[in-house]
């Protein structure tokens, strides 16, 4: 007899599963050779709600609009994908424009504050540089 306390129990992760591993249990449950359920036990994984998410993830029926994706889309839908699409592209336009606003700034500040230091303590921080190298800001700190 097996001594159940000598078994130790390894908590399976998601990240235990391979992109191969999902894919194949995702195209084997949409084809209908198993079910959600069956292949949580075939295969040993945790839940029900990781496979479903699995093909929410990797599937391909269409979980907005609860048809399968290979279905064709009316104009109307096409349309409000589209604009979904528009509208998700200007929200990352948006947050693209800010990190490059924010990253000038900080370049600006950093620019400063080696020139403060190169100042203050009389050494040359920068690396010296060929004249073709030199950024328009230095231009001007060197002429005035």
């Amino acid at each position: 007899m097996k001594n159940k306390e000598n078994v130790a129990y390894k908590k399976r992760s998601q990240k235990d599963y391979s992109i191969s591993f999902k894919l194949s249990v995702v195209k084997e449950v949409e084809a209908g050779v198993l079910s959600v359920t069956r292949a949580t036990k075939q295969y040993g994984i945790q839940g029900n709600a990781t496979v479903i998410n699995w093909l929410r993830k990797y599937g391909t029926f269409d979980w907005e609009n609860q048809t399968p994706s290979n279905m064709p889309k009316t104009q109307e839908q096409r349309l409000m994908e589209l604009e979904a699409k528009v509208k998700l592209l200007e929200k990352q336009k948006a947050m693209l424009e800010y990190q490059v606003e924010r990253a000038d700034k900080k370049a600006i500040i950093f620019d400063m504050m080696i020139d403060l230091a190169e100042k203050e303590y009389n050494i040359s921080i920068r690396k010296n540089s060929s004249p073709e190298q030199l950024t328009s800001t230095e231009k001007s700190t060197k002429k005035a």
